[in-house]
C-alpha cells in the first residue's frame, strides 16, 4: 500500500494558543460530565466539581432555595449523570417496551414540565443535560411547590414527593399509599440532613474559591 503523506499545518504564534486553547476547552468540556467521585459528602462533590458550587449559589440567590435540598433530590433521581434516563422495559425480560418516561438529565425532568420552566423563566436554551439549567429547574420547582402547595423550601421530604407526584398529586395525596415512594422521600430527607450538616463546615472555604472547573 503506498505511503500517504499528510501535509503539517504550521500556524503562527497566535494561531497555535487560539488552537490549544479550544482543544482544552473541549477537553474541559467533556470531563465536566464526569460524575464527582466522592457523592456522600457534599463537600467533596464542590471540591471536585467547583463549577457546580457557583450555579448551586447562583440558584440559591434566584429562588431562595438551600442548597443542599435540590443536591439531595438530585443525588436520588440521577446520582449526578448528566445523561441519566430511566431504565427500560422488557416484556418477557427481553423484548424492548420502551421507558416508562421520558424523564432525562441530571434532574430527570419531564419534558412538559421541562418546556414549563423554559416558557416561565426565558431560558430557551436550557439543557436537562447541564447542571447549571438542571439546579436552576430544580430550584424553581422548589420554589413553585412552596408557592402552590405551601410546603417550606428547607423540607426535603415533602419537597420531593412534590417533585415525584407533580403538584396536582401531592395534593390528592396519591404519595400515602406509596410505601416504597415514602421510604424513598425519607431517605432523601436524611441526605439533605446529612448535606446541610457537612454544607456548613465547608462553604466558607469553597465561597472563596476563585477558579471553578
Amino acid at each position: 500500500m503506498p505511503r500517504i503523506s499528510v501535509p503539517t499545518l504550521t500556524l503562527p504564534g497566535a494561531g497555535k494558543l487560539v488552537v490549544i486553547a479550544t482543544l482544552l476547552g473541549l477537553l474541559a468540556g467533556c470531563a465536566s460530565k464526569a460524575m464527582p467521585t466522592r457523592q456522600e459528602n457534599i463537600c467533596h462533590i464542590f471540591e471536585d466539581k467547583r463549577g457546580w458550587h457557583y450555579h448551586a449559589l447562583q440558584m440559591e440567590k434566584t429562588w431562595g432555595v438551600p442548597v443542599h435540598v435540590p443536591m439531595a433530590m438530585m443525588y436520588q433521581e440521577s446520582s449526578f449523570r448528566h445523561n441519566a434516563r430511566p431504565p427500560r422495559r422488557y416484556i418477557l425480560g427481553f423484548i424492548p417496551a420502551g421507558r416508562p418516561s421520558n424523564a432525562r438529565g441530571y434532574s430527570q425532568a419531564l419534558t412538559a414540565t421541562w418546556n414549563d420552566y423554559q416558557e416561565e423563566t426565558g431560558n430557551r436554551r436550557a439543557s436537562r443535560t447541564n447542571f447549571a439549567d438542571s439546579i436552576d429547574f430544580m430550584g424553581w420547582y422548589i420554589n413553585k411547590t412552596h408557592s402552590i402547595n405551601r410546603v417550606s423550601k428547607w423540607d426535603a421530604r415533602h419537597q420531593y414527593l412534590n417533585y415525584h407526584e407533580g403538584w396536582g398529586g401531592y395534593r390528592r395525596g396519591t404519595h400515602r399509599d406509596k410505601a416504597w415512594l415514602l421510604a424513598v422521600a425519607g431517605r432523601v430527607d436524611q441526605r439533605a440532613n446529612t448535606y446541610y450538616q457537612q454544607y456548613q463546615a465547608c462553604k466558607g472555604s469553597l465561597s472563596r474559591g476563585r477558579l471553578f472547573r
